[in-house]
């Protein structure tokens, strides 16, 4: 065995498993915030984005050049600076060139670079592409010592760790990223109106953000849109760094001849898919969720142009599209986290007015740099243009030095002190600059030298002018991108607009009569039309089919859009949708497979919620109580609690009380019938109640509400459809909770009030 072999067991060190994996997890974190998902403050850009545009501008893609293939680009990204994957490093490249998702493009694609409406760019062999003037803009000064450069991940090349131009590309273009226990989330707005407010930090770093937000509204999407939250909201996000905005499409009605009309939507939120928001509507069309609206049409080209159809003219526009807006991504809510990394690589959340002012900080530390390099550059210049002239006026003693001399550098610096670069220079010289006009320019040169020299050398010592260029450089490219350009132009409308309001259900379902049975054992059915209830009982009209020793328990007339109520013995109440029902062709459906209703438990009463107030609730040992009818809807499969009747007792009487109601007739299985004020029974959401009637034996047989200036009337029975009336009550009257007397004569055997 080799003396130099080392068991790799050997290497092996022992450490707490969490320890280990803590501090391993912390690298990756770190690298991920870092250097990855979260943008610098001070360009606004990733470490993925920044590498694209410094590749793009050592391939010369410049503006006024041609383009190059985006392989080529990918290719040297990821083989000098990124080694990542080609596709990643692709989709970064193709968002930058996308309009509709960079406000401000910087890179010019030509060929396939995706669209709107979700479709994928072109494989990186079919597209080409180029920078933009922003682009441009954003780099401007990485040629005069702007900013520090760093060894690539190989150490073969230098890359910049920032970018210093004047482009507020960070507030401008936006930015959006998942680290590791944070993100961010930037939206873009106008650059116009930050250079605006920059200039106001310019003059007073201070500034308030109330200052800062004069000048800028809010967001300024791509896609254009309206951006519909009140101001206060918007300066509370703004201010803490946290928050969002509501943001819908922008839409007109456009008139027809006869009188109908269209909604056409022209700007879609920013971020939402056209194909996605298109089959957004149309499923909301085909499951009839929102049947005022009859058809959609992508009539798009270059502009998008989506056609609303509503159901007929009457329909009113505002209401259909606040459908739209609570129903499909016609309107968003777009976060703003304002998570950045400081200049000292610190990951921070910002306010709008501290993010713009650590930009502005940057800019004067550029303007500081580029100042000292170019007073260095003029330094050497002027270094060497002394050394010029010094030859010209010693020109026939150079001549000779350089003929006779072997060492003709060292004999001039010696001779006129003359520095190394001086004479090395002197030596360089070409022949035809020995003419006269020659000494003219150099001269001509240096007084202008020393001029820019002085005008930055008082730059650097002055503050004040400092903001005054700061300032002038800034004008400079607000004008490049002021509100009035094509590409400055706001597009977003700051526009306060209230929530959408709930759709009415009759907007949410197409209203059309239907009659609802339930059978004796629990099947329900809901039949189109009103069909004749006491025909169909009589064997006439559309008779009523039932299984083989099944009846009917309730049957009644409805709308597709009633909310029907369906009370259990047990005391709990379930809500049903008489639109989602089944059909009236067969026998129907269990209704307990569509509520948490067991088998053993009685359905006691099934009505609709349609103009009900109030409801008498009472159990089979005489309590009971009024409810109020919205108390009672509940929209879950698990129902609602309202009665809890004591042991041994259950749920038997669930009747609406209509209004001018004001007593109550309580019957009881002893054949006992009491009538006292409807005033005395508490109105409860919940509970056991009241006892309406004492009993010795048996218990509740039936209850019911009236009009005692009516008096009380029951049905005759056998099928007369005949009605008697007892007006003289007085013989019943008596307090709540008393044993009562023997019904009126004729009262029906079966001891109900019908």
């Amino acid at each position: 065995m080799p003396t130099d072999f080392q068991d790799p067991f050997d290497a092996i060190v022992d450490a707490p498993f969490d320890s280990a994996l803590s501090e391993r997890y912390l690298v990756y974190a770190l690298s991920t915030i870092t250097a990855r998902s979260l943008p610098d403050v001070r360009d606004g850009l990733k470490p993925v984005h920044r590498r694209l545009l410094w590749a793009m501008r050592l391939l010369r893609l410049d503006p006024a050049q041609g383009y190059k293939k985006c392989a080529r680009v990918v290719g040297d990204v990821i083989g000098k600076y990124h080694p990542h994957g080609d596709q990643s490093v692709y989709d970064a490249m193709v968002r930058l060139a996308q309009g509709f998702a960079m406000r401000y493009p910087l890179v010019d694609g030509q060929g396939n670079f995706g669209n709107i409406d979700g479709d994928n760019a072109a494989a990186y062999r079919y597209t080409e592409a180029r920078l933009t003037q922003v682009a441009i803009d954003l780099m401007d000064g990485l040629d005069e010592d702007a900013v520090d450069y760093r060894a690539t991940y190989n150490g073969e090349e230098q890359e910049p760790e920032l970018f210093p131009g004047l482009f507020p590309n960070l507030l401008a273009n936006g930015a959006a990223g998942i680290a590791v226990g944070m993100a961010t989330s930037i939206p873009p707005h106008n650059a116009a109106e930050l250079l605006d407010a920059a200039m106001l930090l310019v003059d007073d770093r201070e500034a308030s953000d109330d200052a800062i937000l004069a000048f800028v509204k809010g967001p300024d999407f791509p896609t254009g849109g309206l951006v519909v939250d009140p101001p206060a909201v918007i300066r509370e996000s703004y201010v803490t760094g946290r928050g969002g905005f509501r943001v819908r499409a922008r839409w007109s009605i456009e008139r027809e001849k006869g009188g109908g009309w269209t909604a056409v939507v022209t700007e879609i939120p920013y971020g939402v898919q056209k194909g996605k928001l298109i089959e957004q509507i149309a499923n909301l069309i085909n499951d009839k969720k929102l049947p005022i609206l009859a058809d959609v049409r992508d009539e798009s080209d270059e502009v998008i142009r989506l056609v609303l159809e509503p159901r007929s003219r009457t329909v009113d526009a505002g209401t259909m599209m606040d459908g739209l807006f609570r129903l499909t991504d016609l309107e968003v809510r777009i976060p703003l986290n304002l998570n950045v990394l400081d200049k000292d690589r610190t990951p921070r959340v910002m306010s709008l007015a501290q993010a713009l002012g650590a930009w502005v900080d940057h800019q004067f530390v550029v303007l500081t740099r580029r100042t000292e390099h170019r007073l260095a550059k003029i330094a050497d210049r002027i270094e060497l243009l002394d050394g010029y002239l010094i030859a010209y006026l010693n020109l026939d003693r150079i001549i000779e030095i350089i003929r006779t001399e072997d060492e003709p550098k060292l004999v001039m610096m010696a001779e006129f002190s003359l520095t190394d670069r001086q004479a090395e220079a002197i030596l360089n010289m070409r022949l035809r600059s020995l003419r006269r006009l020659e000494e003219f320019e150099i001269r001509t040169e240096r007084d202008k030298l020393d001029k820019e020299q002085a005008g930055l050398t008082a730059l650097l010592a002055d503050p004040k002018k400092q903001r005054t260029r700061m300032k002038r450089d800034m004008t400079k490219l607000r004008d490049r991108y002021g509100l009035e350009t094509p590409l400055g132009k706001r597009r977003t409308t700051i526009a306060e607009a209230a929530p959408a309001r709930d759709i009415p259900m009759e907007a949410m379902i197409e209203r059309e009569p239907v009659t609802v049975i339930l059978s004796q054992r629990g099947w329900i059915r809901a039949m189109r039309g009103h069909v004749d209830l006491a025909a169909a009982k009589n064997g006439g009209g559309e008779a009523l089919k039932f299984k083989e020793g099944d009846g009917p328990a309730f049957a009644f007339h409805a709308q597709t859009t009633d909310k029907l109520l369906l009370a259990a013995g047990n005391g709990r109440f379930y809500t049903l949708g008489a639109d989602r029902l089944p059909g009236g062709r067969g026998f129907g459906e269990p209704v307990r497979a569509m509520v948490d209703l067991d088998g053993g438990t009685g359905i006691v009463a099934l009505l609709p919620a349609r103009k009900l107030t109030k409801l008498l609730v009472v159990a089979s040992d005489g309590r009971g109580f009024v409810v109020p009818a919205a108390d009672v809807v509940a929209e879950t499969r698990k129902g609602k609690t309202v009665m809890t009747p004591r042991a041994d007792a259950h749920l038997v009487v669930v009747r609406p009380i209509p209004a001018g109601h004001d007593y109550v007739a309580v019957i009881g299985d002893n054949r006992r019938m009491l009538v006292f004020p409807l005033a005395e029974l508490p109105e409860l959401s919940r509970g056991q109640g009241a006892q309406l009637q004492r009993y010795r034996d048996g218990g509740l047989a039936d209850a019911v509400t009236f009009a005692f200036a009516d008096g009380l009337s029951w049905p005759m029975g056998g099928g007369s459809g005949r009605v008697r009336t007892e007006a003289d009550l007085s013989l019943w009257r008596a307090a709540r909770g008393a044993a009562g007397r023997m019904p009126p004569t004729g009262f029906p055997r079966d001891n109900r009030f019908g």
